[in-house]
């Protein structure tokens, strides 16, 4: 069965339908550059309302596992791909690629060449897409597919005084955010961003962790005076959508970038150390570099192949954010300890006051 991928600028590829083979979707096509890890990528919120193009050419070879996802369904609205295997060779592995997107609904199409599909997405910047059945000049109508960007979560703390409280503001959080913060000694709570100051202070926080999430971070304005009377009174760690939110509660601006970055392979500068760290990332828009100079925030790190700011700190405040994904899922795991730094930060800040 064939299934025609349409872009928004008019080239059309045509391919094999996988996945839910009646599914017809529209969505932003962007690119992820990941060799491994594509059950994490289409679990992961930050991808919710897009088309993921797979530039590795192989997909599918281990399977789907348990305990992998990031989130509790598929948020990936749908896949392309240059091969689609359904011979699975891992241990570990339940149910096949194909098999666990037709389960989910999720239409997918392979057999085109997606490194001229990068290619394209890479010279015009992310655009969108339709996935048709048929040629969408033959289509009668058009369905009008739309999501909230916002997924709603909820954990309780356990209650022990003796304990941390970490309060996740969760934008559309991976759940090995949340594990990274479950600890001995630690209490997780996680928090829709309707919550108000109130809200989260009355909840006694120890820490505030600004989560991931998908869309433009200026979408989120209202909840911009929420960081900034947070930030008076609690260490903050912001991850992706939560550093470009932190850098626009003080003042900074961002931007969309032409293509993004996806992948696990994005090498970040420290400018304070001069350590390099290979990272995961998956993000559309960044901070505005000279937009900071005029805010209390200091960038501490860069992309190493383009520049783009991937970290950022108050100075004399416990506050700090990064572009990039500390917790992996898909990816290397050169910067987890960040989690342990954030930790530190609450201990150190809860003997000040």
């Amino acid at each position: 069965m064939k299934k025609y991928l349409t872009l928004e600028n008019g080239d059309v590829f045509v391919g094999t339908a996988c996945g839910d083979l009646a599914g017809e979707i529209d969505g932003e096509l962007v690119f992820t550059t990941s060799m491994t890890g594509y059950q994490e990528t289409l679990t992961d919120p930050s991808y919710k309302n897009q088309i993921i193009t797979f530039t590795y050419p192989l997909i599918g070879n281990y399977g789907i596992s348990l305990g992998t996802n990031q989130s509790a369904k598929v948020e990936a609205a749908a896949v392309v791909m240059k091969e689609m295997t359904d011979q699975v060779f891992h241990y570990q592995s339940v149910i096949s690629l194909d098999a666990y997107l037709k389960q989910s609904k999720i239409p997918a199409i392979s057999g085109i060449d997606t490194r001229q599909l990068t290619k394209i997405i890479r010279q015009y910047g992310t655009m969108k897409a339709s996935l048709t059945n048929f040629p969408i000049d033959t289509q009668k109508t058009a369905n009008d597919h739309q999501a909230s960007i916002i997924k709603m979560a909820s954990l309780s703390a356990s209650g022990d005084k003796e304990n941390d409280h970490v309060v996740v503001v969760d934008f559309g959080v991976k759940d090995n955010i949340v594990r990274s913060m479950q600890r001995p000694g630690i209490d997780v709570t996680v928090v829709t961003p309707d919550s108000t100051y109130e809200d989260i202070s009355e909840l006694h926080p120890t820490g505030i962790l600004l989560s991931n999430g998908p869309g433009d971070p200026q979408d989120y304005s209202n909840f911009l005076p929420v960081i900034e009377k947070l930030q008076a009174n609690f260490p903050i760690f912001g991850i992706c959508l939560g550093h470009q939110l932190l850098a626009l509660a003080n003042g900074a601006k961002t931007y969309k970038m032409t293509f993004g970055h996806r992948g696990i392979n994005h090498p970040v500068k420290n400018l304070e150390t001069g350590d390099i760290f290979i990272t995961s990332q998956n993000h559309g828009y960044a901070v505005d570099a000279d937009s900071v100079k005029s805010t209390p925030l200091k960038v501490t790190a860069l992309e190493v192949n383009d520049k783009t700011v991937e970290g950022l700190r108050y100075p004399g405040r416990p506050i700090f954010s990064v572009q990039y994904h500390p917790e992996a899922a898909p990816g290397p795991h050169d910067a987890t300890k960040l989690f342990d730094h954030f930790i530190e930060l609450m201990h150190a800040h809860e003997e000040v006051h």
